[in-house]
């Protein structure tokens, strides 16, 4: 069946009702106005302790329950078909285990779990349950990282033997209540935040790969697990990956530097769809996820350089894909996940060689 046929045919079915578990960052910027701009769902509850972000969430989402927990939506499973969790990273596990029994599909935000251990084990249980699981691993669909995918499938660079990726901020101050608490143990630091997206993209371009250096330490006072990070990835294709997250940054490099045989790409910034958000823009509106051509990276070599505009970022991506697998007979279904778990089983087990190799550094 074309795209186009799938998708009518999944508009033409029941939406997916659809419950978002945590109204932070997460739940507020990404998911919740991308599940509300999407007919293929409905926001039916959403779920936070806060009193503010209560107030929030019913003024953006009338139509949506309002709930104090996940556990509240869990006792409301037989009337929905899909949770998403958008909490922090010690329970990704246990709830999606919970929903996944519950008879619910689930969609987990970034990192998978803690542990590649309970990762592998929750698809297993969907597998065994034939329950839909996925990962948001959202920086899939940025922009930019379409540009390099597609200077990289297209063999632009030749044959790349260096990949250099970003995500570097001034951000001294410890902002969420829970990073502030959070070790290792509990899924905190930016080796688990932004690391997970360098690491998927990595993996995605350039496939399966080693940690073969890392640097993990705490510059921030109050921070209890890492704030500044360096990661050196050998991949058995050949291309070595250097990966920095650093959240007390004040000059930033560049997002990407990619090195090939037949030249180069270098690109600055950071793409655009989570600021338009915040600043009150939809997923709808034709400015969503266009980049300014200000931004544009450099292709090709020293003294012979290009402008490449970035691709458009496409975060509804995500979930358009997911809505196809549901409505297409679930995880029955032969097409594609948004996100196959597997690839986040693989990021976890990088995050583990790495604090393991940094340790030993130590």
């Amino acid at each position: 069946m074309s795209t186009e046929a799938t998708r009518g045919a999944a508009l033409s079915k029941p939406p997916i009702r659809t419950a978002v578990a945590g109204y932070g960052l997460s739940g507020r910027v990404f998911h919740t106005p991308l599940i509300a701009t999407n007919p293929a769902y409905s926001l039916d509850v959403i779920a936070t302790s806060d009193a503010g972000r209560q107030a929030d969430a019913a003024a953006s989402h009338p139509a949506a329950r309002l709930v104090s927990t996940p556990d509240d939506i869990l006792a409301l499973a037989g009337e929905l078909d899909l949770m998403v969790l958008g909490t922090p990273p010690a329970t990704h596990y246990p709830l999606a285990k919970a929903a996944l029994e519950a008879g619910l599909d689930v969609v987990i935000d970034k990192p998978f779990a803690v542990r590649s251990a309970e990762g592998r084990e929750l698809a297993d249980i969907a597998v065994r349950l034939g329950r839909v699981l996925t990962v948001f691993q959202n920086r899939r669909w940025d922009g930019d990282y379409l540009t390099v995918k597609g200077l990289v499938e297209g063999g632009v660079l030749g044959t790349v033997t260096r990949f250099e990726s970003r995500f570097e901020r001034w951000s001294p101050e410890v902002s969420k209540a829970w990073k502030a608490d959070a070790t290792a143990d509990d899924g905190g630091g930016v080796l688990f935040d932004l690391g997970t997206h360098l690491m998927d993209q990595s993996l995605q371009l350039f496939g399966p790969a080693t940690v073969t250096h890392a640097e993990l330490r705490a510059r921030r006072p109050g921070e209890k697990t890492d704030d500044d990070v360096f990661v050196a990835l050998q991949h058995d294709s050949g291309v070595v990956s250097h990966l920095w997250m650093n959240m007390l940054c004040a000059q930033q490099g560049p997002r990407y530097r990619l090195l090939g045989s037949d030249g180069g790409f270098t690109k600055h910034g950071v793409d655009p769809q989570e600021p338009y958000i915040v600043a009150g823009g939809s997923p709808l509106d034709a400015e969503y996820g266009v980049e300014d051509r200000d931004w544009a990276g450099l292709l090709g070599r020293d003294g012979h350089l290009d402008r490449l505009p970035t691709e458009h970022g496409a975060y509804p991506e995500f979930y358009r894909i997911l809505a196809e697998k549901i409505h297409d007979d679930g995880a029955a279904s032969s097409l594609p996940l948004p996100v196959d778990p597997a690839g986040p089983v693989e990021v976890l087990k990088l995050i583990e060689q790495a604090r393991e190799l940094a340790s030993a550094q130590a």
